[in-house]
């Protein structure tokens, strides 16, 4: 049988991070400066990227789409937690709310596949440098990237079909300071076994698959390593991937504190917490990371801002 959102819930509440106003004042303060260089890095990654033809390479342009993700992500949820700080704009419609989870989980599920991706260049670059060129051709690259787009806007449709088809016909308070799927479930007033079974099966599946690829990837890369004991083969191959294996741990490490975690630990306050790792620190820090560890980077970083 077709379900049919009969909802009674016109809009929900995000429960503040703070009720103290001079704690709010911080908060507004911190988060916003937070927000404001996490802008800045990515857009001038960006501008180096595409500026620069020293960094016109599958490698960068993988990284051109992964800074751009790094800015929708804490866009979707920060100005709105940043009204609820400043003005005290708990609010969010029902198709805001809809709207806001269903972008979030996009740029979640396509920077997951484009982590993948980019570690499978990496592979490439390690152990078969000169064939690279014929295997990473810029038709494979874009075919690679609109594919992670693909999935990730797939995977987070159907997330979104699934949770707002429910019923909410009671409380409408999100224990959470944007509309994240787990705070949203708990205020349905329909079962939501089956939906949460479909959820965590899909989600593993290609949670899983990404993250074998990028595993698989480093094992590889790895082996290539030990097998060669070149000179400086491991001082080529960390300057080579050190900078994505950085990103790929901030950002699986985030996630798993952020939801793979067993239910029983679930705390609203501490969760929220917890939440703003992925949302505000991994985008923030990841332009930093490719900057210190890419001397390619910081030479067309400095041309960017020397050009400025």
């Amino acid at each position: 049988m077709q379900r049919v959102n009969i909802s009674a819930v016109s809009e929900f509440v995000f429960v503040g991070l703070s009720d103290a106003p001079e704690i709010r004042l911080l908060l507004f303060v911190l988060f916003l400066l937070i927000y404001l260089a996490t802008m800045a890095g990515n857009i001038t990654l960006l501008v180096a990227i595409s500026t620069d033809s020293h960094l016109h390479s599958p490698m960068y342009f993988f990284l051109g789409n992964l800074s751009l993700l790094d800015l929708l992500c804490p866009t979707i949820t920060v100005p709105k937690m940043l009204g609820a700080l400043l003005l005290e704009h708990k609010e969010i419609s029902f198709s805001g709310c809809l709207f806001q989870h269903f972008s979030l989980i996009a740029v979640v599920g396509t920077e997951i596949f484009l982590l993948a991706v980019m570690a499978y260049d990496r592979y490439v670059a390690v152990c078969h440098p000169l064939r690279y060129p014929s295997i990473v051709s810029t038709k494979l690259c874009a075919q690679l990237a609109l594919g992670t787009w693909a999935t990730g806007l797939l995977n987070s449709l159907l997330h979104t079909s699934l949770v707002f088809t429910l019923s909410f016909c009671g409380p409408n308070r999100i224990q959470q300071y944007y509309c994240d799927f787990p705070p949203v479930l708990a205020l349905s007033c329909s079962s939501t076994h089956s939906t949460e079974l479909v959820i965590v099966v899909v989600a593993g599946v290609l949670g899983s698959g990404a993250c074998v690829v990028t595993v698989a990837s480093y094992i590889c890369i790895l082996l290539e390593i030990l097998a060669r004991k070149a000179p400086g083969m491991w001082h080529k191959a960390f300057s080579t991937c050190g900078s994505h294996l950085a990103v790929v741990c901030l950002f699986y490490g985030t996630t798993i504190c952020t939801y793979v975690r067993p239910s029983s630990t679930y705390s609203p306050h501490r969760d929220r917490v917890v939440s703003m790792l992925y949302g505000m620190l991994t985008p923030f820090l990841n332009p930093i990371i490719y900057s210190l560890r890419n001397k390619e980077v910081k030479c067309a970083l400095k041309r960017v801002i020397s050009q400025m």
